[in-house]
């Protein structure tokens, strides 16, 4: 019995016609300004169509990161914020009595620089430290993969927001440290407050970066945090200064870097600091950075590497 249709393929020419009207649509020709034809020319399959620095990209990855800890604002910045007044306040009232001054300032002025930058540096380590880790748990850490985002620009954008939080850190730091009584906070020397703040939460930021590639668990995480920042943290001359030491300590104390992030710090706002002379602190200032381009070049081998991330 014969079939009401029949599957049969189209002729070849019919085909040909139909590859010809679809090259056709594809390349469109539109008219030039001098009246001539023009056609749209794409490029071959592999070739990457963003050139230069993904700007887009880099500004939705920054904003993606600050709006994430601006969620939980109340944990990220103003508890950290908290906790470090309450630092002041116990130090204060235990070793601040009796008018006891050092480097020439009130104990309450020498010991409210070194906590505010301490706390923007925690808080840094903190932001970056989270990125990539919890993308790695949650099994989210294909939405940082996958964009157009060059190794660079993703260690950029990561890092841009821990610093920005490390500020906001500081600046609520600062305002509640105004508030208690025998505080000055009145820089000497912009640069240094500016260059050192800088310069530590950068360095925090690439450490956590660093971290969070390594770390397979929050509980590694949490032992890069207690067993190496906290130490280096509060051995660095937060509370003291370090001429106070044997020639033992201090001599370890000044292989810390953080040592001289504090201190150089606490020099913008007193003029002063145990690091030295002026030109000490200038040689503090670019050794950090020094050490802070080393670290991004190792962070950003890491991450083009793909190591633990990829793999």
């Amino acid at each position: 019995m014969p079939f009401p249709f029949a599957l049969t393929a189209p002729p070849m020419a019919d085909q040909a016609q139909s590859s010809a009207n679809e090259d056709a649509v594809i390349n469109e020709v539109s008219p030039s300004s001098a009246g001539a034809p023009s056609t749209v020319q794409f490029p071959p399959r592999g070739t990457p169509l963003i050139t230069g620095v993904n700007r887009i990209g880099l500004w939705s990855l920054y904003i993606k990161e600050v709006r994430r800890f601006l969620k939980v604002q109340t944990q990220t910045v103003w508890a950290p914020a908290v906790t470090t007044l309450l630092f002041l306040v116990i130090f204060t009232v235990a070793l601040g009595r009796g008018g006891r001054e050092v480097l020439g300032v009130s104990f309450a002025s020498f010991v409210a620089p070194g906590l505010i930058v301490m706390g923007m540096m925690q808080n840094a380590f903190a932001n970056s430290s989270f990125s990539l880790l919890s993308g790695k748990i949650q099994g989210t850490i294909i939405d940082l993969l996958m964009p157009p985002l060059s190794p660079g620009e993703l260690m950029s954008g990561i890092v841009m927001a821990a610093v920005t939080r490390g500020i906001a850190v500081g600046g609520a730091v600062s305002l509640a440290m105004l508030l208690w009584p025998g505080v000055s906070l009145v820089p000497q020397h912009w640069w240094a407050v500016v260059w050192f703040a800088l310069m530590g939460t950068v360095m925090l930021a690439l450490l956590g970066l660093a971290t969070s590639i390594w770390a397979e668990k929050f509980d590694h995480n949490a032992a890069i945090s207690n067993f190496v920042i906290a130490p280096l943290s509060l051995l660095s001359g937060t509370f003291y200064v370090i001429d106070n030491l044997s020639e033992t300590f201090q001599a370890v104390s000044r292989f810390n870097p953080f040592f001289y992030v504090i201190s150089g710090f606490r020099y913008g706002f007193l003029g002063r600091s145990d690091i030295g002379s002026d030109s000490a602190v200038m040689g503090a200032a670019v050794g950090l950075l020094v050490l802070n381009l080393v670290m991004a070049g190792a962070v950003y081998a890491v991450l083009k590497s793909g190591w633990k991330l990829k793999s």
